[in-house]
């Protein structure tokens, strides 16, 4: 495991030993678990977001690939 080094305020640094504390861990663990979090949180892409809408609206169901449907598209 690799060390790096943080600038942390003093207000910011007695939270994270509270928390260390609280956990019976160290701050290093506490740090790993939160950087762990952010990646369990983080947005998947659009399509993955939007998943449960598929399927929901009207219309040719081919309209972005179908070439029929874009006769004229962009023309004035």
């Amino acid at each position: 495991m690799r060390t790096i080094s943080i600038k942390l305020s003093d207000d910011r640094l007695q939270r994270l030993r509270a928390v260390a504390s609280r956990r019976k861990t160290t701050i290093s663990e506490v740090v790993r678990q939160a950087l762990e979090g952010l990646d369990e949180q983080a947005p998947g892409s659009f399509g993955e977001l939007a998943e449960d809408l598929i399927g929901l609206g009207r219309g040719p169901r081919d309209l972005g690939t179908n070439p029929k449907h874009l006769s004229g598209f962009g023309r004035k």
